[in-house]
Order: C-alpha cells, then sequence, then structure tokens
C-alpha cells in the first residue's frame, strides 16, 4: 500500500504528528491537507474510503443520514490520531446536501474531493413491479441527489481551479439484472453523469471519474454472502475466485482522487474481480 502508519509513534511528538511521519511513501498519492467529503461514509464502501484517505492525509468528513453514527466514526478516526469531522446529510434531501458543503467549509474552508457514495435500493425484483414510489425513492436519492451535490461543489473546486469527484456506479448499470434493475439504471445514469461533468469542468481542472464495483462484502449484499451455497456460486464465476472487500474500492477511490490518476477523466473503472469479462 502507498500511505503507512508507523508502528512505533514516537512518544516526543504529539499523536497526530506521529500518525503524519512518512504517512505518504509516494507523493503521487498523497493527501495531506486535502479536504474529502465522503456521502455514506458510516459504513462498507465509504467508511473504507474514508479510513484509507485519512491514512493519505486527507481531512475527511463523514456523514450519513444518522448523526450518531457519523459521531461515532469521526471519533474513530480521530482517535487514531486523523482529522475527521462528522456530518449528518440525507441525500435525497436538497436542504441536507446543501448544510454538508456549508459546514465543511466553515470548518476547513474548502472542498478538494467529493466522493458520491451513498446510495439506496429498497426493493428488489422486477422492473415491471416497480411502483412509481419505489422507483422515485431510488432516482432522487441516487441519481438526483448526485446532481445536486455535484452542483453545489463543482463551482468552488473551478475557483481553485483543481479537484476530483468520484461517483460510485455499480456493475448493475452495465449489464442486465432481473432483480436490481432499476437499482442499475440509476447506476448507469450516475456514470453518464460522470462523463459529461467530465467534459463541462475539465477546463476547469477538475477531473470526475465514477468506480462500478462488482459484488463485494458490504450489508448490501450480507444476504447473499451469508450464504455458503450463493456466495460459492458467486466466487465461481468470478476469475480471482472471491467477493470484493470495501478497501478494493477505497484504493480506487484513492487512486482517482490524487495525482496518480491526473491524466484519467471520465470514466468508468470497473472493479469486481473479473466478474464482467467472462
Amino acid at each position: 500500500m502507498f500511505c503507512t502508519v508507523p508502528a512505533e509513534p514516537s512518544p516526543f511528538v504529539p499523536q497526530a504528528l506521529n500518525m503524519r511521519i512518512e504517512l505518504v511513501t509516494n507523493p503521487l498519492f498523497d493527501m495531506t491537507g486535502k479536504v474529502a467529503v465522503i456521502t455514506g461514509s458510516t459504513k462498507g464502501i465509504g467508511r473504507s474510503i474514508a479510513e484509507e484517505m485519512a491514512k493519505c492525509g486527507a481531512k475527511v468528513v463523514i456523514s450519513s443520514r444518522k448523526a450518531e453514527a457519523c459521531e461515532q466514526v469521526a471519533a474513530e478516526l480521530k482517535e487514531q490520531g486523523f482529522e475527521a469531522m462528522a456530518i449528518p446529510c440525507h441525500v435525497g434531501k436538497k436542504e441536507d446536501l446543501q448544510k454538508l458543503v456549508d459546514k465543511t467549509n466553515e470548518a476547513w474552508g474548502t472542498i478538494d474531493v467529493l466522493v458520491c457514495n451513498a446510495a439506496t435500493n429498497p426493493v428488489y425484483g422486477t422492473t415491471a413491479e416497480m411502483t412509481d414510489e419505489a422507483w422515485d425513492k431510488i432516482m432522487d436519492t441516487n441519481v438526483k441527489g448526485t446532481f445536486w451535490l455535484t452542483n453545489m461543489v463543482l463551482p468552488q473546486m473551478a475557483e481553485k481551479g483543481e479537484g476530483a469527484v468520484v461517483l460510485l456506479s455499480s456493475i448493475a448499470g452495465i449489464r442486465g439484472n432481473t432483480t436490481i434493475g432499476t437499482y442499475g439504471v440509476s447506476k448507469a445514469a450516475e456514470a453518464a453523469l460522470a462523463r459529461n461533468l467530465a467534459v463541462e469542468w475539465g477546463p476547469k481542472g477538475i477531473r470526475i471519474n465514477s468506480i462500478a464495483p462488482g459484488l463485494i462484502k458490504t450489508d448490501f449484499a450480507k444476504a447473499l454472502w451469508e450464504d455458503p451455497v450463493r456466495i460459492k456460486r458467486a466466487e465461481d464465476k468470478t476469475p480471482l475466485r472471491r467477493i470484493g472487500d470495501p478497501v478494493d474500492i477505497a484504493g480506487l477511490a484513492v487512486f482517482l482522487s490524487t495525482k496518480a490518476s491526473a491524466y484519467i477523466t471520465g470514466q468508468v473503472i470497473v472493479a469486481d474481480g473479473g466478474e464482467t469479462i467472462c
């Protein structure tokens, strides 16, 4: 890994400083002083992204719907010597998103990296069975919320002439699915949004990319990976013969948010252990 924490901190310097001694071994992945806002970051992929960015020196904003969960994760990161702040936010509510942006700017003065990870999928089944209410909930949270938030953050990045945005898409947005098809439609829309925003904001020095994870060991897929038969079937379909861990996606998010990916924008990066190539 590119970001490392010393095993034996010196007793002669503050804890936070100890955590940053040799924090980044490669400047291409250095996020020192950068402010990263990660939605849906109290668990799963979002939390892992926040942790890995913090290890690379970033100040991270922990955000999800539940304030208590946000405070707990932020406190755990601060106990390790990292800079973290909790700002609860429902990404389907425009006023919550504006508060997320405003409070971050009030506290840290800027937003350098935005990761739109929060999403919902309240129902499983065919598109024909989808109610209007369920369709609207998925689209409002996964697509409209991302549209709102990026429009709030991108202008201030443009003023600085730099910034990085990562949208979490899914391989469900690349191929058809009979059980989470509407979720897949929303994730395909997010990938398309990343491409369009990359064209619009690239001249201002801002890069926007999306990640399309395969099956990851999160609460979203808990019913599958806790079932020995189903998980074995899923692993056998994947060339790497395993499902993904949240850190597999976090490493890619760090890459897309740093100088290591300085010439990459508007792309959908698939991280699925090779599942979609079979």
